[in-house]
C-alpha cells in the first residue's frame, strides 16, 4: 500500500486575526483535504490557548461533518485524564452515528495546556492521568457495547449505538504511549511535531510488541509540521512565522497569534533563540515540493509507518492552504508514475 497522507489541524489564530476566523478557515481546510485526496482530517484539543481556537473537537468534528462529504474525520486528540470514558463514548457514538464510517476516536492523556485549565476542567481536582490506561479499556467497553456481566454498569449503553464502533487512537510523543498502544492493540499516532527524536524506536517497539484485538493489525502514523512552496526559498519565507511562533511559546513569551513572516524574517534570534530554532526544525520538514515529499516518504520508510499526518501554520491561510495542494499534487504524479 502506498503511504497516506492526512492532516492535522490545530486552528491556529494569526496576529491581527479572530478565533471565529480561524476556526472558518479549518474548515475550509477540510473541504480542500476532501478534494485533495487526503485520507482523514483530524483537529485537536487545546485549553486556554489564546493562539489555538480548537478547544472541543467533538463539536469541531460535527461541524465540518456537515460541510464535507466522505473525508475521515477525527479527534488529534481528545485529553482523556480530564473526562468520563462514558461521555466521551457517547460523543463518538453520536458523531459515528450522524457520519457513519467517517469518525476516528483519537485520544491522549496530555493535559492540552497549563495547569489552571487543567484544574478548572476537573472542578479544582488534580488530574489523575494514572487512570488512562484504565479508562483506554472503559472507552472501548462503551464503544463496543461490552460491558461485562460482572460489571456494575452492565446493560448500560453509550446511545445512541452505531451499527460499527468507531476506531480509537492512540496519540502520543513518548515510549509509554507506543507501548500503551501495542498492549491495547490500537492503531497508534505518534507526535513527531512534538518530539523530533526517539519515535522511529518507539514505532519498531509498537510493531514487534502489538496484541491484536478482534484480529487487527498494527498501524503505525507519524505526525510532523510542514510547510511547502513552489520554492525553498518561498518555503522558508513561510516557515520564518513557525520557527519564531515555536521560540516565542519555548520562553512563554506573550503572543497575539502567529507572526507575519515580514516580521518574523529579520527578528534578531538571540544565541539562546537560534538554538531553539534549530532544534525545533527536527520537528518539520520545509521546502518545494520534491524536497518536502522525499524527506516525508523517508521518516515514513524510518518509521515503518502507513500513514503520514501533517501539521501546517501560516500566518496566510493562502500559503497554508499551498502547502497542502502542492504536497497533494506531488503525491499524486509519483503514484502515478509507478503505475
Amino acid at each position: 500500500m502506498p503511504l497516506r497522507f492526512s492532516i492535522l489541524d490545530q486552528s491556529p489564530v494569526s496576529e491581527g486575526q479572530t478565533a471565529q476566523q480561524a476556526l472558518a478557515d479549518t474548515v475550509r481546510l477540510a473541504q480542500h483535504a476532501e478534494d485533495w485526496g487526503y485520507t482523514r482530517f483530524w483537529v485537536s484539543e487545546h485549553h486556554d490557548a489564546k493562539t489555538l481556537a480548537g478547544s472541543s473537537p467533538e463539536i469541531l468534528i460535527s461541524h465540518i461533518g456537515a460541510k464535507t462529504r466522505s473525508i475521515r474525520l477525527g479527534s488529534g486528540g481528545v485529553m482523556l485524564p480530564h473526562y468520563s470514558a462514558f461521555k466521551v463514548a457517547e460523543n463518538f457514538n453520536l458523531l459515528e452515528s450522524l457520519y457513519p464510517g467517517r469518525i476516528d476516536a483519537g485520544v491522549g492523556r496530555a493535559p492540552g495546556g497549563m495547569p489552571r485549565a487543567s484544574f478548572a476542567l476537573s472542578n479544582g481536582r488534580l488530574r489523575d492521568a494514572g487512570r488512562f490506561p484504565a479508562q483506554l479499556d472503559e472507552l472501548r467497553m462503551y464503544l463496543e457495547n461490552s460491558i461485562p456481566e460482572s460489571h456494575d454498569y452492565y446493560g448500560m449503553k453509550a446511545t445512541p449505538l452505531p451499527p460499527h464502533a468507531p476506531p480509537i487512537w492512540m496519540l502520543g510523543s513518548g515510549e509509554g504511549s507506543a507501548r500503551l498502544a501495542a498492549e491495547k492493540g490500537l492503531p497508534y499516532m505518534f507526535a513527531h511535531f512534538i518530539n523530533g527524536e526517539g519515535g522511529q524506536p518507539f514505532a519498531q517497539s509498537y510493531r514487534k510488541t502489538f496484541v491484536p484485538h478482534k484480529g487487527n493489525k498494527p498501524y503505525v502514523g507519524l505526525a510532523i509540521f510542514a510547510v511547502c512552496q513552489d520554492t525553498q526559498e518561498q518555503a522558508e519565507y513561510v516557515a520564518s512565522s513557525l520557527d519564531l511562533s515555536l521560540a516565542m511559546g519555548a520562553q512563554a513569551m506573550p503572543s497575539d497569534g502567529t507572526p507575519p513572516p515580514d516580521r518574523a524574517i529579520v527578528y534578531e534570534y538571540s544565541k539562546f533563540e537560534k538554538l531553539l530554532v534549530a532544534e525545533n526544525r527536527r520537528r518539520m520538514v520545509v521546502g518545494d515540493p520534491v524536497q518536502v515529499v522525499d524527506q516525508l516518504e523517508a521518516l515514513g520508510e524510518e518509521y515503518g509507518a502507513d500513514e503520514v499526518m501533517i501539521v501546517s501554520v501560516a500566518y496566510d491561510f493562502n500559503d497554508k492552504l499551498t502547502t497542502f495542494r502542492l504536497i497533494a499534487e506531488e503525491m499524486k504524479k509519483r503514484i502515478s508514475e509507478k503505475q
